[in-house]
């Protein structure tokens, strides 16, 4: 998700945080990589205890039918594993995969000077690849207004597909995650069609449909430099006969009208992001619209949200407020109330290091390590929601099977 302006944080950079693991001088980070971190499946961590649990209820464990039937909470990986792996990589992608979690965030969509639609956290990709490193491309750095916010950097609109190919990703929080880098240059940037035909052949290997969570990236903006979004996304499905109710492929967006358009243009599971509550959707900005993401969190907002989407994509703030020390408080009735209209709830995002967990579930000081990801999985679970994004999703698995067990 976006952290430019209004569009909301699927990925807020890091204040500084706590303990002991990823640095090498405590067990805590290291324990709960697992698998993670040596690239396996899941077969460790207890993971395939939680397969066993959904396949016994969801007979082979294929979702393709209806979004309703996926397993709840159903843990999504937030640009794929990307607390293992540089975010938005096949690499990552895979990974979440083979630790189970049950959809994949692969894509968030921005098109190329030549229309194709590529995998990158923003537009501007100095801070995911090793663009700065091409003296070929100094000319193209340059500062845009990106939803208002003035921005500088190098931009996907700017670059064909070939240009952008001759790129590598590398790790966005490297403070964070510094373990991360080992994976800088080793990947590309993904087209979406290259991701769709990864998630084909995964299906084939796994016998099952693999999911997919796709976000459109800033439609107004590219809209109005004649790159409109919608339009691509729902041809590239069509090709690939995903266009349908019963595709494995939601669709998301910040911008409420993009989620209106896509509706007339694809069958697909539609879901609204929704940033802080005093802010506005970059699309109701433009168009005088004077709605606030509060608005759209009452009842009403809910029912308006409801008459052309099936779920929303609240941030965890929405679900349960944080105090002024960044403590959490007393749930909101967000998620009673989307229910009654009947949305499902995928909040954004859970993250294992401290600077990204509640104040009341951080462990020491190191901003690297490792707090109390399980403990603050469980109060989210409580609440009702029906998944969450994660940027770890061996984690989430091992929260859901303890939320499940005393459930």
């Amino acid at each position: 998700m976006s952290t430019h302006g209004t569009q909301g944080t699927h990925g807020t950079q890091a204040t500084q945080g706590s303990n002991d693991g990823l640095n090498g001088t405590g067990p805590g980070r290291r324990a709960l990589l697992g698998a993670a971190v040596l690239g396996a499946g899941a077969t460790v961590l207890g993971l395939p205890a939680t397969a066993r649990a959904d396949e016994k209820k969801h007979g082979s464990g294929d979702y393709s039918g209806d979004y309703k039937s996926l397993p709840k909470p159903t843990i999504i990986g937030h640009r794929g594993a990307s607390g293992y792996r540089p975010e938005h990589t096949l690499g990552s992608y895979q990974l979440a995969l083979d630790l189970g979690a049950h959809i994949i965030e692969a894509g968030d969509l921005v098109p190329t000077k030549d229309g194709h639609l590529v995998c990158r956290h923003e537009p501007e990709i100095g801070g995911t690849t090793d663009v700065a490193a091409h003296p070929e491309f100094a000319d193209r750095r340059t500062t845009k207004l990106l939803d208002g916010v003035s921005t500088t950097g190098w931009f996907t609109e700017d670059f064909t597909l070939a240009e952008l190919k001759t790129l590598r990703a590398k790790e966005r929080v490297p403070a964070n995650r510094p373990h991360n880098t080992l994976y800088d240059g080793r990947w590309e940037i993904p087209t979406f069609e290259e991701v769709l035909r990864w998630r084909a052949e995964q299906s084939r290997k796994r016998g099952k449909q693999v999911w997919i969570y796709p976000e459109l990236k800033h439609p107004t903006y590219f809209r109005k430099l004649g790159l409109g979004l919608e339009e691509r996304v729902a041809k590239v499905l069509r090709k690939h006969g995903l266009d349908k109710k019963n595709s494995p492929v939601i669709l998301q967006s910040f911008e409420p009208t993009s989620i209106e358009r896509l509706n007339k243009l694809v069958g697909n599971p539609l879901a609204v992001l929704l940033s802080a509550a005093n802010s506005r959707p970059w699309d109701f900005v433009e168009t005088g619209d004077p709605r606030t993401t509060a608005d759209l969190v009452k009842p009403a907002g809910l029912r308006w949200i409801a008459s052309y989407a099936q779920g929303i994509g609240p941030t965890l703030d929405l679900i349960i407020p944080k105090d002024t020390a960044g403590n959490l408080t007393t749930p909101t009735t967000l998620v009673r109330d989307a229910h009654a209209e009947g949305l499902i709830l995928h909040p954004y995002t859970m993250r294992n290091e401290n600077p990204f967990l509640p104040t009341n579930f951080r462990k020491g000081t190191d901003a690297d390590a490792y707090g109390d990801a399980f403990g603050a999985f469980a109060t989210y679970f409580a609440t009702g929601i029906d998944g969450v994004f994660t940027d770890n999703p061996d984690t989430g698995l091992l929260a859901r099977e303890d939320f499940l067990r005393k459930s």
